[in-house]
């Protein structure tokens, strides 16, 4: 089959096109035909190895996983002894490591039917990013009606479903982006849009009862003064927090927190089913949309990594196979 390979850590530039064997499945696995693959922050961390301390789990010198690509959308090609809810020509989604490939295997507990309101392209941009932001919102920011969000890092893949779930609940959103995107965040439905290049989020005019830090590293100082007094933060993210474990104020922040009213929360890593069903009800009542920047063929799956590098992607970007 082809498939995107990297033989070593790096930028875009060691992604190749090759030819590799099928992969086989587990009794809990499934094979998948991969109809489209999502594109997200995680997998560009797995592609250059940083922070360094990832690669305890990853692979030291190179990537245990030689395929990259973790979101998978596409139609089941066979199944394990033991899987109970899928069949061959089911149409999936979820998680699947090495999706940029023609076949990728998942197990049963992190694939969900497909919603049906979506094309192979959109579903394939769901799990991992909006999976992350429903975790968020819901299971640990725990919002509620009425209540204020301000989500750091809105127009990204994380924030573009965060803005959209909030909603959903009922909750007053406001996001914050770069200037030339806040018109995509008002679009997501986000009832205040901050732009950080003009404007401290933490400045005092407003506080929040909840705080989504996806993008950017705010200081912890700067988090709690926009908190209400009774607030949470949840780290979901952080970009250029250093190479070495990429989480020290994230560490700090959680150790503080026993000794504060406010919470700051670091956000477990999670991949399941039941919040990629929980996800498709969302999409098929209308209340959340993938918002698709672009997609790319196979084989320019490098080009939309840069893209992704640059910070030019509004939303997500699918590889299509």
């Amino acid at each position: 089959m082809r498939a995107i390979t990297q033989s070593r850590y790096g930028d875009a530039d060691v992604l190749d096109l090759a030819k590799i064997p099928v992969p086989s499945i587990a009794s809990d696995e499934v094979l998948v035909k991969v109809h489209a693959a999502g594109l997200d922050r995680g997998t560009e961390h797995l592609l250059t190895g940083k922070p360094y301390a990832m690669r305890l789990a990853v692979g030291l010198r190179r990537p245990k996983q030689p395929v990259p690509g973790r979101d998978v959308a596409g139609t089941v090609a066979a199944v394990g002894s033991s899987v109970t809810r899928f069949a061959v020509g089911d149409e999936v989604y979820g998680v699947a490591p090495g999706s940029f490939a023609e076949f990728a295997v998942g197990k049963e507990r992190k694939l969900a039917h497909k919603p049906a309101n979506l094309s192979f392209a959109e579903a394939a941009v769901v799990p991992v990013s909006a999976g992350t932001a429903l975790r968020a919102v819901e299971h640990v920011g725990h919002l509620e009606a009425l209540q204020s969000v301000l989500v750091l890092g809105a127009s990204g893949g994380v924030g573009s479903y965060a803005v959209q779930i909030a909603k959903a609940i009922g909750a007053e959103v406001t996001g914050a982006s770069s200037t030339s995107k806040r018109d995509f965040v008002r679009s997501l439905g986000a009832d205040h849009v901050i732009d950080y290049t003009q404007q401290d989020f933490a400045d005092g005019s407003r506080r929040y009862d909840l705080i989504l830090d996806i993008a950017g590293n705010p200081s912890l100082t700067r988090l709690r003064r926009a908190l209400t007094p009774r607030g949470t933060a949840v780290f979901v993210g952080g970009e250029n927090a250093g190479s070495l474990l990429g989480m020290g104020r994230q560490v700090r922040g959680v150790l503080v927190s026993p000794f504060l009213r406010q919470r700051l929360v670091l956000l477990p890593t999670r991949e399941s089913a039941e919040d990629y069903d929980r996800l498709t009800e969302l999409i098929e009542a209308g209340k959340v949309t993938p918002r698709l920047d672009d997609t790319y063929p196979l084989e320019d799956a490098a080009e939309a990594v840069r893209r992704l590098e640059r910070g030019e992607i509004q939303g997500k970007v699918a590889i299509t196979v």
